[in-house]
């Protein structure tokens, strides 16, 4: 597709400023990560809620360009050579604003690799952890009798917990400087203390560094503008 109006998403959510980044998502950890790194990088975006409450992620237009019907999605409207990219997976997404723009990734290779291992840390280990334990301690999987998937979950949360807290010793970030892998790891840690309400259940108030890391990335003015985009609705 050649022109951003080709996306059927776009009828379903029509742009407000055609030149911005498109952005479908809900203020969930992962979609989070997105409107975060969107207002960090100054990069101008419409903010699109894709409503849980009505499907709206399994609707075909925004199947169209998430096809594992889950948020957070984009278009660049000015993607690589000008034409419009789509992309999904919050990880993917993060990297390319990155590229794009040239900030919050290392240009030296050494430093690049070591925030992506990072930011992959959080995709594959902290993403999917806590998003597990979160449904045996919050959500329908509490009611389950046996005990053992829960104690799993929170088991492993644990871990990884304890692997973040002595990767930040000495540290005010996790690869030093401020990078897309605090954007990807922090919105994950708020919602173990916050929505899921499990912070003494993952020994919150145990861990040496990793409260602190939290409270300096909620202190920024980025932050706190991007966990109000896109409206819940």
């Amino acid at each position: 597709m050649t022109r951003l109006a080709d996306f059927p998403i776009t009828k379903r959510w029509p742009p407000r400023d055609p030149a911005a980044i498109q952005y479908y998502g809900f203020p969930t950890p992962n979609g989070l990560k997105v409107s975060i790194m969107l207002e960090e990088t100054g990069l101008p975006y419409d903010a699109h809620t894709v409503s849980f409450a009505e499907n709206a992620q399994f609707s075909p237009e925004f199947l169209a360009i998430s096809p594992n019907n889950k948020i957070p999605a984009i278009i660049d409207p000015e993607g690589p050579g000008g034409a419009p990219l789509p992309l999904f997976e919050s990880g993917a997404i993060l990297i390319y604003l990155a590229e794009k723009t040239g900030q919050l990734l290392p240009a030296d290779p050494a430093g690049r690799y070591d925030v992506l291992q990072w930011l992959m840390f959080q995709m594959g280990g902290i993403g999917p952890m806590f998003g597990q334990m979160g449904f045996f301690v919050k959500m329908g999987g509490k009611d389950v009798a046996d005990p053992i998937p829960r104690e799993r979950y929170v088991q492993e949360s644990i871990r990884l917990l304890k692997v973040l807290d002595k990767q930040l010793d000495g540290r005010d970030w996790v690869c030093g400087d401020y990078s897309i892998a605090d954007i990807a790891i922090c919105p994950w840690l708020r919602t173990v203390t916050g929505f899921y309400e499990a912070g003494p259940l993952v020994g919150w108030d145990t861990l040496a560094n990793v409260p602190a890391y939290l409270d300096r990335f909620m202190a920024r003015p980025a932050v706190q503008r991007g966990l109000l985009q896109p409206p819940r609705g």
